[in-house]
């Protein structure tokens, strides 16, 4: 990686306490990971990289403290250009990750995440490197390619984006550090929240769910914070809070961007102090439950406008996490479509179908605008509303979908052509180019197939 060549800041930037957090919550998380991280300032030191990350040779001046370019690229002199300046350069990038092709970067960085002090300024990195070469799999150029997990609890995907936040989901799941996960609506991050609760140590405590969005703030305190008997009408008896129930597990705040001013500020004091105070009571309740938090809106604009408190954005915001829309992770699209359909017919107690090859093809083309969830929720009105031993093109158009109809249509109408086209040239070469005879392989009129003909062109 590429740095700068000044001397080193003479205050450690995790003196700052947003940074220290972090800095902490990396640790645990890292420090008996065989992943490879390490935390890194503006001038490219190595504020803290765990034993995995470092070589047998890499210089460990200071307990580790070296020059990135030293310890993982094993140079002298900085690099040349470097990915991670991007997050320097724009504090609003949210993560940066090195191409898949050519020969990457020397130090062997595959993302880089920023780390925001409590100032909202990027004054850390967090770099995650490839794997180290390992038997396994090689490619034509003979290099080992290390084996991708593609799923982890229900989470499902084998491309690049998925696999980050795959890693990442491993990475964090037993730390007590809050997690803040954005993305648009349907790409999953409830799932993402409940496969972090069920891959960490908490996994036999509970999960809690709450809506933000869905209650009026009197309501959402009194159900996360709880209420003594007599604080207000109709609260008869007193009520345990939703953090007290989730005590040892987790609570995961959806739609946490939608709560008020008022609301943040009783949260916040929540994650600093660690305790929780009933509506109408006096006496502070130690609570220990892990904090994870959601939004389908960019939580630092929504700082920037003033709407939503910039202190707590940096509480919940210690690992953040940015699930990738569907349109951005296409290549999962045939691992989701046949894991939906398996789940729907087992749902609806029917034989296992699969999706064909055509349909399938429709479905990779076609847009998603309402992500994983619209996909699902297609795939099993598709499974419900038709029969068959398997999902074809008519399935899944005869399922029927407002938002998607068209754009279905549209890539299902040029994989029906594709195919049909392909059958008429094979049938024209097993006849040796007699159409007569191809017409009737085909189980079609010879006018028919002469009006194929030149509607695809075919010589």
């Amino acid at each position: 990686m590429a740095g700068s060549q000044q001397q080193p800041t003479t205050v450690p930037p995790y003196t700052d306490p947003i940074l220290a957090a972090r800095l902490e919550a990396i640790k645990q998380l890292a420090g008996g990971s065989s992943d490879r991280v390490a935390v890194l300032d503006r001038d490219f030191n190595v504020i803290y990289a765990n034993e995995s990350a470092w070589s047998e040779d890499a210089p460990r001046r200071s307990s580790h403290q070296a020059k990135c370019y030293e310890a993982f690229a094993h140079r002298s002199d900085p690099c040349g250009t470097c990915p991670a300046t991007k997050i320097y350069d724009s504090p609003d990038v949210q993560s940066v990750a090195c191409s898949s092709g050519g020969d990457g970067t020397a130090c062997g960085m595959r993302q880089a995440f920023p780390l925001v002090s409590s100032s909202g300024e990027v004054e850390t990195v967090l770099v995650l490197f490839k794997a180290p070469l390992i038997p396994g799999k090689q490619t034509s150029g003979g290099r080992v390619e290390p084996k991708s997990e593609s799923k982890l609890g229900e989470l499902i995907g084998s491309s690049a984006p998925m696999r980050e936040v795959l890693d990442m989901v491993r990475l964090v799941a037993d730390s007590s550090a809050t997690v803040l996960i954005q993305g648009e609506s349907g790409t999953g991050k409830e799932l993402v929240a409940k496969t972090i609760h069920q891959t960490s140590y908490r996994r036999d405590k509970p999960f809690v769910v709450v809506d933000c969005g869905s209650l009026p703030e009197t309501l959402l305190e009194s159900e996360l914070f709880g209420h003594v008997k007599g604080a207000f009408t109709g609260a008869h008896a007193t009520k345990r809070g939703l953090f007290e129930e989730a005590d040892g597990g987790t609570i995961f705040l959806d739609e946490i961007a939608d709560t008020t001013p008022i609301f943040q500020a009783k949260l916040l004091r929540v994650l600093q102090e660690g305790e929780i105070k009933p509506v109408g009571g006096n006496q502070p309740i130690k609570i220990d439950a892990r904090v994870i938090s959601a939004t389908n809106k960019d939580l630092s604009e929504l700082v920037k406008a003033k709407r939503f408190r910039q202190d707590l954005y940096y509480r919940l915001a210690v690992l953040p996490l940015y699930l990738p829309p569907l349109r951005e992770r296409k290549e999962d699209i045939p691992l989701l479509a046949d894991h939906f359909a398996a789940k729907s017919c087992r749902r609806h107690h029917q034989p296992i179908r699969h999706v064909s090859e055509a349909a399938m093809q429709a479905l990779s083309q076609a847009v998603w605008p309402g992500n994983v969830r619209e996909l699902q929720h297609y795939i099993e009105r598709a499974v419900v509303t038709t029969t068959g031993p398997t999902l074809a093109c008519n399935d899944l158009l005869a399922s029927g979908s407002v938002a998607l109809d068209e754009d279905l249509r549209s890539a299902t109408r040029g994989v029906v052509t594709q195919a049909e086209r392909a059958r008429i040239v094979d049938a024209l070469k097993k006849t040796g180019g007699n159409r007569l005879r191809a017409a009737k392989l085909l189980k079609i009129s010879r006018a028919s197939l002469y009006n194929k003909l030149r509607s695809y062109h075919i010589q």
